[in-house]
């Protein structure tokens, strides 16, 4: 996400003001939070038999919601482009260009969940709600609309309907939030009844007749192979559509912020919105990072793979399995907490300038950043708890605290030194008391230069001061600060590399939470189930909200 620079916009004095900003806010928020309310009881009630909430009445809710969002989003988009004063001011710090190519990656990724999800209901509609078919179609269509939305207008600061449009905006971010349940809980369900199906198989039955067949007395047999495909296909797509809700949320959230700013220019900023060019991307790293990163890729899906044949066969190698994945995360929590403590370390000898100015996208990244490692926390410290107070003490025991203790410490240097990452200054941003800044070449023969586009002549380096004997030497003075840019920019791909494998893990399907038996012993199924499913999908957020922030560290640097 993007980062605003040290020497950032300020509020305008001129414009007019709102009367009363934080009304029109509280309104929109009562909104949000009486309509998510609402939501999250027809959905957390239709995840449990005992309750008469069946997936027909989320869909509708769901589909309703959906529809009245992008109703909203189609008169936003003819209002302002019909009133030239509608969006007086752009903010360049929100939504950057890699922010809303992610958006795409994944709404792009629902639409094909949306395709398997569609084809899955039509191959027994002759017992289903025509809901369940028409709640997939109305996906696609509002992630269509809702995309194309946040792509033209994500840096918008609107100054026209001010109540309505934050109104709005709140009511689209409760329609993602509620999204965003709805396929955690019933990836949850899924995940928990395919992994209880051994040691708890009467629960497994009505768990997987309830995520199939809801409606009551429906039988819905999947018995043909392109529905089992279909099946398949829209439940391994979950995470996409996961990380598509959490991403127009964030996005949804800044403009709610931007609603009624009012900028010193509506071209601002010093470029922290845009990537830098192709060449600074690649040549300003040692590669080690990127090199051990992949490396680290590579090994963590080829642990992956192995994991889920392991675990999903006969079980006799689920043991062999779990020491297999387990060593392969302590090893990589294990590098990643070292390289971000040595990133912590460099940005001591840093004298760039710290940034406090007012960035509304910032202020989001390091709340949901610090929000969404709670979930990682606790499921650590109930592992923790389990291994130290229960009985007996194995490799397995061994293993799991080892892996809790540094989930814990992974995620708090990480947290460190991706906060202050954020909060430094552009390059050359020195403090005032800061010595002049070094020359990056300076050459005896003036003719050197021409041989080099990117750096003009100076009077500095073509007056008579270079006469004489300075005129058999050349002087190459390399900036102090070139080294720890390297390093931080190996620092922030090696991380962001790490990240991408602990997101692929648990959000295609890992759960050593259930085939370990140590915390399940402890805690009982019922409980440590409910543990993982509420905690597990905040981490899942957790490293694809990390590798988006790190990739704005990677271009700070």
């Amino acid at each position: 996400m993007s980062e605003e620079p040290a020497a950032g916009p300020k509020e305008s004095p001129r414009g007019p003001r709102e009367v009363w900003k934080k009304g029109g806010r509280l309104l929109s928020v009562l909104l949000a939070v009486n309509v998510l309310l609402l939501a999250c009881t027809l959905v957390s009630g239709g995840a449990f038999n005992k309750v008469a909430v069946y997936d027909t009445d989320v869909f509708a809710l769901l589909t309703t919601m959906m529809l009245l969002a992008a109703l909203w989003i189609a008169f936003y988009l003819l209002r302002t482009a019909r009133c030239p004063d509608a969006v007086p001011y752009r903010d360049a710090h929100a939504g950057p260009i890699w922010l809303r190519g992610g958006l795409v990656l994944f709404g792009i990724c629902t639409l094909v969940m949306d395709v398997f999800k569609t084809g899955y209901y039509s191959s027994f509609f002759e017992c289903q709600s025509a809901i369940k078919i028409l709640h997939p179609l109305t996906q696609a269509v509002f992630v269509i609309v809702q995309t194309y939305f946040l792509w033209v207008s994500a840096k918008d600061c609107v100054h026209v309907h001010l109540d309505l449009t934050r109104c709005g905006l709140m009511f689209t971010l409760s329609t993602n939030l509620a999204i965003w349940m709805a396929a955690v809980v019933d990836e949850s369900v899924h995940q928990a009844g395919s992994h209880s199906n051994a040691s708890h198989a009467r629960l497994a039955p009505d768990r997987e007749c309830h995520a199939r067949c809801p409606l009551a007395g429906g039988d819905c047999p999947c018995a043909t192979t392109v529905c089992r495909i279909f099946e398949q296909g829209y439940f391994y797509l979950y995470p996409f559509n996961i990380e598509y809700s959490l991403f127009a949320s964030t996005m949804l959230y800044v403009m709610w912020k931007n609603v009624g700013r009012l900028l010193a220019s509506s071209t601002h900023g010093h470029g922290h919105g845009h990537p830098p060019s192709r060449a600074s991307l690649f040549r300003e790293t040692f590669f080690v990072g990127p090199v051990l990163g992949l490396m680290l890729l590579l090994v963590g899906l080829a642990v992956f793979v192995i994991y889920e044949v392991q675990v999903s066969g006969d079980g006799g190698h689920t043991q062999q399995a779990l020491v297999t994945y387990y060593s392969f995360n302590i090893a990589c929590l294990g590098l990643m907490t070292l390289v971000s403590l040595s990133g912590s370390v460099i940005y001591r000898f840093d004298r760039r300038a710290m940034d406090h100015h007012k960035n509304p996208t910032r202020t989001l990244d390091v709340a949901l950043l610090m929000g969404a490692a709670l979930g990682q926390y606790a499921i650590s410290y109930y592992s923790i708890v389990a291994v130290v107070v229960g009985v007996p003490r194995d490799t397995l025991g061994a293993l799991s605290l080892a892996h809790a203790l540094l989930v814990i410490a992974q995620h708090t240097f990480q947290n460190v030194f991706i906060i202050e990452s954020l909060h430094r200054g552009p390059p050359g941003a020195e403090p005032h008391d800061a010595p002049p800044k070094e020359p990056c070449l300076t050459f005896a023969n003036p003719d050197a230069l021409h041989t080099l586009p990117a750096c003009p002549p100076t009077p500095s380096l073509e007056g008579p001061s270079l006469e004489g004997p300075q005129e058999a030497m050349a002087i190459i003075l390399a900036p102090r600060a070139h080294w720890r840019r390297r390093c931080l920019r190996d620092i922030s791909l090696f991380l962001l590399l790490g990240n991408i494998i602990l997101w692929i893990m648990p959000a295609f399907g890992a759960r050593p939470h259930f085939s370990n038996k140590v915390e399940v012993d402890f805690y009982g199924y019922s409980l440590w189930a409910a543990i993982v499913n509420i905690c597990l999908p905040f981490g899942i957020f957790y490293r694809m909200h990390a590798v988006s922030s790190l990739l704005e560290v990677y271009v700070l640097a």
